[in-house]
């Protein structure tokens, strides 16, 4: 069946959100299973969002070539191209593996720290994809539909007595995930369970935002050099016309040529 683009823009404006049930088929299931395991068991969250019982592996995106075809999924960029503008980056990518006994995250948005007035467009996308079948046990994501189009001042209102009646927990599969816009409020949920509930999550900005994670610095030009271009742009190696982004005064691919040498280093005087 073709994937029909327009219907997940049509209830992403109404709702916020939408579910692309067949995101991750079971060959792409198993290859994420065996690219996360080595990543496993060895440090839990930092803080009470990230997680005390929750284990996040982060800058996902170059970590396997599973996790790079995730990111430029085809079906999700044709969504992402409805809402952001042309040259928007990938500006997060982690792995969040929720432990038996943790707590339900604060509820919150992914965009807020842009710090724009609300009601507006989204300044982000977020895809949250289940590596296991999220249940309202294990800690599946929950969403308050139709968040996304709330005021400032309708978030700030928003008491912890109100949540039981508007939060919808997003039970599903795995290989099934969730897109949304950033601007909508969520949550990762608590885990009563006996098993903890994996899941990976791709975040995407604007091209004029800063990005959550600084991929320049994550992701090493030897590992850049070998994905697709369409990957390069979304990690920032592109200009957004008509000059953002240059390096002294060249295009960033430029700094993937061989032998390329920073301008900066040549004829460097004073040392």
């Amino acid at each position: 069946m073709a994937f029909d683009a327009d219907a997940h823009t049509e209830a992403l404006h109404r709702d916020g959100y939408t579910v692309i049930e067949d995101f991750c088929d079971a060959d792409t299931l198993t290859a994420i299973r065996r690219g996360l395991a080595p990543h496993m068991e060895q440090h839990r969250g930092r803080n009470d969002f990230e997680g005390f019982a929750t284990e996040r592996v982060y800058t996902l995106v170059a970590r396997g070539k599973v996790f790079e075809k995730v990111t430029e999924d085809p079906r999700l960029l044709a969504i992402l191209d409805r809402f952001l503008q042309p040259g928007y980056l990938l500006s997060a990518s982690q792995a969040i593996c929720i432990y038996p006994g943790e707590s339900a995250q604060a509820v919150h948005t992914d965009d807020g720290f842009y710090r724009l007035k609300r009601p507006r467009p989204p300044a982000s996308m977020s895809l949250i994809a289940a590596v296991d079948d999220f249940t309202q046990d294990n800690g599946c994501t929950e969403v308050i539909p139709g968040s996304h189009l709330w005021s400032d001042e309708e978030v700030a209102a928003l008491k912890p007595s109100d949540l039981p009646g508007l939060l919808k927990p997003m039970v599903m599969p795995a290989g099934a995930a969730i897109v949304f816009q950033a601007t909508l409020l969520h949550r990762g949920g608590a885990n009563r369970s006996q098993a903890p509930r994996q899941a990976f999550t791709n975040q995407y900005c604007e091209p004029w935002g800063r990005t959550q994670e600084n991929f320049f610095l994550g992701v090493p030009q030897t590992l850049v050099k070998t994905m697709s271009p369409r990957l390069q742009r979304l990690l920032g190696y592109d200009i957004w016309p008509p000059f953002m982004g240059h390096v002294t005064a060249s295009h960033p691919l430029k700094t993937l040529e061989a032998g390329y040498v920073p301008p900066v280093l040549v004829d460097r005087v004073g040392d």
